[in-house]
């Protein structure tokens, strides 16, 4: 063979392709355990891949100059869902075995045969990574405009049926508690850090940018083997982990709600302590959305106005001990403990038992500045909604006159 001249090569060449790929079928059986795992269907494919390899490389050494179409010859002969199941370096494996049954059977060709088998090699896997290359770009690029429909339907609250897929799409891992924190976007915004703080953390994230704020969405992953849910970490220590990736202000993160398909809750309550949060002389950073709920009630936030009326006016209503006649009596006669015990016709001891008895059942002080701000705020919201209810459930009648 060795002096066969270069036409009588490729002559020779193209009659053996068909055994040289016999060859390399069987190699891959023996010496690759993921192709001898594959389905029929897939192994066929991967067959197709190393007989399109073989026939590339003798047009490839009838032309050399041909190498630019060596990628499109190759992997255009397999089904585009084998590029999702055959990884990179699988696809490196494949390549390294053809190459080494090609220069097993040619051997004993010329050194100018040998040296183009060389040179192929590498251009095919050159090739084979660019090709995996743009398929990452281009799934990159899909994933990105995923994320970003997600997040705004999040954001928006406008859910539809495929929502779940579209998250799983993702990837998702989230399986248990989610929150939403909104803060400012700086440019240029790098989220890969943010990702990997999430995964360092044990939760995952979907992050989204909308003009000058950035979202991140964050849920809780599955506990390791051997964990409680009560070992995940807390929300606001992942956000504080973050806070360097996000631009100077506000960072408000929302309350916990029990799943990603929920997450909407959170990120409204998040939005309207973003809106809120110059109004506070020296906001936290992270700032917890339900520790500006006053702030948000007074700026028209129904959900800040409920849970004030629901977490504060109710149970001081309802409690046997008449706590709301008392607190509020307190706060209209200038927190004094005298006045409102002689208003009361009781003991100022007993003024001062009931404030206490306030403070242990709410976790808010009235005694305190800003607790009694929101207490008071939430006793006028419940009494302005009773009064609302009330007038609502009245019909109006008409009289005889008027008809």
């Amino acid at each position: 063979m060795a002096e066969m001249t270069k036409e009588q090569t490729l002559h020779w060449l193209r009659n053996s392709s068909g055994e040289l790929a016999t060859s390399t079928l069987a190699r891959l059986e023996d010496t690759l355990p993921w192709y001898r795992e594959m389905p029929p269907s897939r192994r066929s494919s991967v067959g197709m891949v190393a007989q399109a390899g073989i026939t590339s490389f003798i047009r490839w050494y009838e032309n050399p100059d041909s190498s630019p179409w060596i990628a499109s010859d190759v992997f255009n002969a397999a089904p585009r869902e084998l590029l999702r199941s055959v990884s990179l370096q699988e696809t490196l494996q494949l390549i390294k075995v053809t190459v080494e049954v090609v220069e097993e059977y040619l051997r004993d060709g010329s050194k100018q045969l040998q040296e183009a088998i060389l040179l192929y090699s590498r251009e095919i896997a050159f090739a084979a990574a660019d090709v995996y290359a743009r398929a990452a770009e281009a799934r990159g690029l899909w994933d990105q405009r995923l994320e970003a429909l997600v997040v705004d339907s999040i954001l928006s609250g406008e859910f539809d049926h495929e929502m779940p897929s579209r998250i799983a799409a993702l990837g998702w891992s989230g399986t248990g508690d989610v929150a939403v924190a909104v803060g400012t976007s700086p440019r240029p915004v790098d989220v890969d850090p943010i990702r990997r703080v999430a995964r360092h953390m044990n939760a995952d994230v979907l992050i989204g940018v909308q003009g000058s704020r950035l979202v991140v969405v964050i849920g809780h992953r599955s506990p390791e083997e051997g964990d409680s849910p009560a070992d995940a970490i807390a929300f606001a220590e992942i956000i504080q982990a973050m806070d360097e990736w996000f631009g100077e202000g506000p960072l408000v993160l929302g309350p916990t709600v029990a799943s990603v398909l929920d997450a909407a809750t959170s990120a409204r309550a998040a939005l309207s302590g973003f809106a809120v949060a110059g109004s506070l002389r020296q906001p936290s950073r992270p700032l917890l959305a339900d520790d500006a709920l006053p702030e948000r009630a007074l700026a028209g936030d129904a959900i800040a106005r409920a849970t004030l009326i629901t977490d504060i006016y109710e149970p001081l209503r309802e409690h046997p001990l008449d706590l709301l006649s008392t607190v509020w009596t307190y706060f209209e006669t200038g927190y004094s403990l005298e006045a409102t015990a002689k208003e009361l016709f009781v003991h100022p001891n007993t003024v001062r038992y009931r404030l206490k008895k306030v403070a242990d059942m709410l976790s808010f002080d009235p005694v305190e500045a800003r607790d009694s701000m929101i207490i008071h705020l939430a006793i006028i919201l419940g009494h302005i909604a009773e009064r609302s209810g009330s007038q609502a459930s009245k019909k109006p009648t008409l009289n005889a006159g008027s008809r």
